[in-house]
C-alpha cells in the first residue's frame, strides 16, 4: 500500500522493478545492438561532420592529439547510440505494458489494464516526433549558436580557438542526442501519469525541482552561463508543461 506522501507508491516500484528484472536480457541485447550497429555509423558521422559546413567557426583549427583518439570517439558514439536504442525500447515496453505492469502492483487486474498495442504505436510515433523535433532544434538553433559562442568566448580572450576533434565532435554529437533524448520528457510524464504511477500533482507541486533538474542537464551538456544552460533545459520545461496541459484537457476522462 502507498503511504500519502509517497512519490511513488511502493507496490508500484516493486511491480516496476520486477518487471525491468524480466526484460533485463531484451534491454541489453538493444544496447549491444545499437553499440555494433553505430560503431560502422560513427565512422560515416565523423566524416560527415568534418565534411559538412557550419560546424566548424572560422578561425577554429581542429587538432588529433593521438592515434587512438578516433577509436575512442567511435567507441562513444556508438554507446551513445546503444543507450538510445535503449531507451527507446524501455519506453516502448512501458508503453504496452505499464498499465498491466501497475495494476499488477496493486493486484486489482481489469481489462483495460492488459497490454495495449495502440498505446504502443501512439507512444512509438510520439517518440519519433520527438525525437525529430529534438534533432531539429539542435542543429537550427542550440549547435551554431554554442559553437559561435564557444569561438568567440576564446577569440575575446585572446586565446587560439584550438579544438581536439575528439571534444569537438563527442560536444556536437553530445548536443545532437541529448537533445533527442531531452524532448522524450513529456512523453515519459505523461505515460507516468495516465498509467497511474504518478499523480499530476506530483510534477505541478515540484516545479522547482524540475526546474533546477532541467538547468543542471543544461550545464552538463552546454556552457554554465545562464543563457546556454537555458538553451538546453528551457525546451524540456515548455514541452512539459504543454505535455501536463494537454493530458489535463485533452485526455482527461
Amino acid at each position: 500500500m502507498g503511504e500519502s506522501g509517497d512519490l511513488l507508491p511502493r507496490a508500484e516500484i516493486r511491480a516496476i522493478f520486477s518487471h525491468l528484472r524480466g526484460r533485463f536480457q531484451l534491454l541489453l541485447s538493444m544496447f549491444l545492438i545499437g553499440f555494433i550497429v553505430g560503431y560502422p555509423i560513427a565512422e560515416y558521422a565523423i566524416e560527415w561532420l568534418l565534411d559538412a559546413e557550419g560546424y566548424r567557426p572560422v578561425g577554429v583549427e581542429i587538432i588529433v592529439l593521438q592515434p587512438m583518439e578516433i577509436i575512442l570517439l567511435k567507441l562513444r558514439i556508438a554507446s551513445q547510440i546503444g543507450i538510445a536504442i535503449f531507451l527507446i525500447t524501455l519506453i516502448s515496453d512501458l508503453a504496452w505494458n505499464g498499465r498491466r505492469i501497475i495494476s499488477e502492483g496493486k493486484r486489482v487486474v481489469t481489462e483495460n489494464s492488459r497490454g495495449g498495442f495502440a498505446r504502443f504505436v501512439m507512444a512509438l510515433l510520439t517518440m519519433l516526433l520527438l525525437g525529430g523535433l529534438g534533432l531539429f532544434y539542435a542543429h537550427i538553433i542550440l549547435i551554431p549558436f554554442l559553437l559561435d559562442y564557444l569561438a568567440a568566448d576564446a577569440g575575446a580572450a585572446g586565446l587560439d580557438s584550438t579544438w581536439q576533434l575528439r571534444s569537438w565532435i563527442g560536444f556536437i554529437l553530445g548536443l545532437y542526442i541529448g537533445s533527442a533524448l531531452s524532448f522524450q520528457v513529456p512523453l515519459v510524464a505523461v505515460m507516468l501519469v495516465r498509467t497511474g504511477v504518478v499523480n499530476r500533482s506530483a510534477f505541478t507541486d515540484n516545479r522547482g525541482f524540475l526546474w533546477f533538474a532541467a538547468f543542471a542537464i543544461g550545464a552538463f551538456l552546454s556552457p554554465p552561463d545562464p543563457l546556454s544552460m537555458f538553451l538546453v533545459g528551457g525546451p524540456m520545461l515548455v514541452l512539459l508543461e504543454l505535455a501536463l496541459l494537454i493530458e489535463r484537457t485533452v485526455w482527461k476522462s
